[in-house]
């Protein structure tokens, strides 16, 4: 089970070791950040973005990085009391890993080797942080379909309240979706 980069790290871990794996669970992540705005994106065509957005980013003084991150967490949790939490893990975090980390999660295109995942997957999405930018349930859920279809064994949940950290904003439905899906049959690998 992985969240945002560690739902990616867990895809990317399970398509290089897919017999390792009896269940995949991804909490609001995309196999391709960078097609999240635009599903015909390529690792290619969004990396002038990248580079600029990366450059941009440690080119930048101290107060205006911070202003960055600060920014950058503001709609992550549907709990005002979280938003500190989030800024201070930013503030404290290295920067340059930081920066190569988000780099990384726009440019790295999993989409094409989603299909060597043999395990179950659950992905659990949150949509409800988009409304205020005209996103809908439908609409959120028609791009995880999109980013995860040659993934052949998966089921999509989205919470209906719950923002980016869905382990705070919605925690008795995550939960629940994780034990149920857990208790799904696992199958042997050949």
């Amino acid at each position: 089970i992985g969240h945002s980069l560690g739902g990616a790290l867990g895809l990317k871990l399970s398509i290089k070791a897919p017999d390792r794996f009896a269940h995949v669970i991804v909490v609001d992540s995309l196999p391709f950040l960078g097609a999240a705005r635009n599903p015909a994106a390529t690792a290619e065509s969004i990396r002038p973005l990248a580079d600029g957005l990366r450059a941009g980013m440690l080119a930048a003084d101290e107060a205006s990085y911070l202003t960055q991150i600060r920014a950058g967490v503001a709609n992550l949790s549907n709990q005002a009391a979280r938003i500190p939490t989030l800024a201070q893990w930013g503030e404290t975090s290295d920067r340059q890993t930081t920066i190569e980390a988000i780099y990384e999660l726009m440019t790295t295109d999993l989409r094409p080797e989603l299909g060597a995942i043999h395990a179950p997957t659950l992905v659990l999405g949150s949509w409800a942080s988009y409304a205020a930018f005209g996103g809908t349930k439908a609409s959120t859920r028609a791009t995880i379909e999109q980013q995860y279809a040659r993934l052949p064994k998966i089921q999509i949940e989205l919470s209906d309240s719950g923002y980016h950290f869905l382990m705070w904003d919605d925690p008795q439905w995550l939960q629940q979706q994780v034990r149920d899906f857990l208790k799904l049959p696992v199958a042997v690998a050949a």
